[in-house]
């Protein structure tokens, strides 16, 4: 075996060994602070009733599930708004993004993630974390699922609890 052979052998060895103990860190203070701001930053808005800063702060997915959620209302109801104008209003924060959030929100009560509930980070990959909340009379977590985008975490609504499922778990 050469010389160069057996250093680029141990080198290889070397640099496999520290892998998996820079994967073990975890993540940086940066990256948790910024995760848990953004969750927290939604339930604030929910809270204020900030409906655009709301809309700012979920997954392009929980946004889709949305309007079409308000859209197939709207057929029922004999309306059928476009699901262009929807989104615009609900980005906007307008006259849909206030009946669909005042609605959500009379079965919500975000002081019970604010102020009721303990926090901890779960798993935390690249791009997805999830953050434990124990509301004081729940047995169980609800698992909140983020996700980055554009290189910003979001919040998933519909991919942690489905279109209504968040009303169930606080209850």
């Amino acid at each position: 075996m050469s010389f160069t052979k057996a250093i680029l052998i141990l080198l290889f060895i070397a640099c496999s060994q520290a892998m998996p103990q820079a994967w073990a860190a975890g993540p940086s203070e940066k990256e948790m602070d910024d995760v848990l701001a953004c969750a927290e930053t939604m339930f604030k808005a929910q809270k204020a009733r900030q409906y655009s800063d709301i809309w700012n702060c979920l997954t392009k997915k929980t946004k889709r599930s949305i309007v079409e959620a308000v859209h197939g209302q709207s057929k029922r109801a004999g309306s059928a708004l476009a699901e262009d104008a929807i989104e615009a209003d609900l980005a906007a924060g307008g006259d849909i993004a206030k009946a669909y959030w005042d609605g959500y929100l009379l079965a919500f009560r975000p002081d019970m993630v604010l102020e009721e509930s303990q926090w901890t980070i779960g798993e935390f990959g690249k791009d997805k974390v999830e953050i434990f909340i124990l509301y004081r009379k729940s047995e169980r977590p609800a698992v909140l699922q983020m996700f980055k985008e554009g290189g910003a975490w979001k919040v998933g609504l519909d991919e942690t609890f489905g279109a209504r499922g968040i009303l169930a778990t606080f209850q």
